[in-house]
């Protein structure tokens, strides 16, 4: 009898030893948040699709879930003078901030928001949002006053401004009007014209502000509904996301790359497909690092594809970085740049990376 309770106990201590060889476990079954185990390292959420061009991955960092309980988490940007992240709860119409000393959250940094959207800072510091209840694109002023930059194009009132993004060189704005959030009161303001198109005002498009907030230049229409936008390193390159597949049978996802020619748009092509292991998601959020890897939040499949893929400038996806929530946007962050923050959902996550975003937000 004393042989066999051995005997038994030897198999289960041999299961256990087993267990604590094996990988961390997948996003689906992750807990994250107080009372969560310690991640195992190499964190198994974070894979290598191409050990050689994948090198942003660290084999004892973790993913960290920093905050969470939004209705839809987006518009992350990052603050390099202040030392602080902004994001987007845009169904509670307010935007929020994360100090890096403490990854403190402040749970109103601008409330009531307009619904915004995509954030992002011009070269002086100051806010840029997008903000769907007003359809227009606005600057935050030192002082506190609001101003308009952009409420319409050459086609007429915008549908819904949706991610901005800043040319430091001449400090022209550039971003997406898809729509979204004319389509529903709870992202925005649902228009009449709504009810039965998914295109509520006028079709969806690229824009351009000129330097000092001057006139309104649409500079590609291609893209069923543009959406996430970034420029390469270089800045001769602008990726934009098309999320068009939402509401349009017809759209492929995929993201979009142009050649930037001053301030205008050529050479619109291909740069990726979404398509993954016979999965289609959509591409929404995107960020290029210093090496011109393109890093684009994405979702609306399930466990194993919604997170961030990574991809080489040959448009070839090289990494993964698995959430258990859709990843909406994400941009580089902290004093060296080498922090990506996701807004995924009802979260905020955050992972050290071995490379830094091409630009600070």
């Amino acid at each position: 009898m004393l042989e066999t309770v051995q005997d038994s106990r030897r198999a289960l201590l041999g299961v256990a030893a087993l267990a604590a060889l094996a990988p961390a476990t997948a996003s689906a079954q992750r807990i994250y948040g107080p009372g969560a185990p310690p991640t195992r390292y190499p964190d198994a959420d974070i894979v290598a699709l191409d050990e050689k061009r994948f090198t942003a991955r660290l084999g004892n960092s973790s993913i960290r879930r920093l905050h969470t309980g939004m209705g839809w988490a987006e518009g992350p940007a990052w603050h390099a003078t202040g030392r602080f992240l902004i994001w987007s709860d845009i169904p509670n119409d307010e935007c929020l901030r994360l100090t890096e000393e403490n990854l403190h959250v402040s749970r109103r940094f601008r409330s009531p928001s307009g619904y915004s959207n995509g954030n992002t800072f011009d070269r002086e510091g100051r806010q840029i949002a997008c903000r769907h209840f007003h359809r227009d694109v606005v600057r935050y002023e030192p002082d506190g006053r609001l101003t308009i930059l952009a409420a319409q194009g050459p086609d007429g009132p915008f549908n819904a401004p949706n991610d901005a993004v800043v040319h430091p060189g001449d400090g022209a704005i550039w971003f997406t009007d898809p729509g979204y959030g004319a389509l529903m009161d709870y992202e925005g303001n649902r228009l009449p014209e709504a009810a039965n198109s998914p295109r509520p005002l006028i079709k969806e498009a690229v824009y351009r502000i000129e330097p000092g907030g001057g006139r309104v230049e649409k500079v590609a229409d291609q893209p069923f509904k543009p959406n996430g936008l970034c420029f390469s390193p270089d800045y001769r390159t602008l990726y934009v996301a098309d999320t068009g597949r939402s509401h349009y049978p017809e759209a492929k996802s995929m993201v979009w790359a142009f050649d930037v020619q001053g301030a205008r748009l050529a050479n619109p092509r291909t740069f990726c497909s979404m398509e993954m292991d016979g999965k289609t998601g959509m591409a929404d959020g995107i960020r290029c690092d210093e090496a011109g890897n393109l890093w684009v939040g994405a979702g609306w499949v399930g466990d194993g594809y919604d997170g961030v893929h990574v991809f080489a400038p040959d448009g070839q996806r090289i990494g993964l970085i698995k959430l258990p929530e859709i990843c909406a946007n994400l941009c580089f962050g902290g004093t060296r740049r080498n922090r990506l923050f996701m807004t995924a959902g009802q979260s905020l996550y955050m992972v050290p990376v071995e490379t830094r975003g091409a630009h600070f937000c």
